[in-house]
């Protein structure tokens, strides 16, 4: 039975702590980490405006940077994110 309250975007597992959004699955090479560090407020939404988007290696102890860029909103993040982590996986 599929769990209604795990959300994904393109096939993949999007896990929320906090600021920072996990991309990817458990056992890939590569995940992306999105860090939200300006939000704006419409009505009573609270809207990520500016993201952080970082291609990592997936460890838990020692995980290394890739790639790292910053985009204005979190559609934007998500797309490049996708792009970066969907190149490297098949470059592995």
């Amino acid at each position: 039975m599929e769990n209604k309250n795990v959300l994904k975007y393109k096939d993949k597992l999007l896990l929320r702590k906090g600021d920072e959004i996990y991309y990817g699955s458990p056992e890939d090479k590569y995940i992306v980490l999105f860090r939200i560090t300006d939000n704006d407020t419409l009505g009573d939404l609270t809207l990520a405006k500016k993201v952080v988007v970082e291609l990592r290696t997936n460890s838990e102890k020692d995980s290394v940077l890739i790639r790292q860029a910053e985009r204005d909103g979190l559609y934007k993040a998500l797309d490049l994110g996708f792009y970066w982590l969907e190149g490297a996986l098949a470059n592995y």
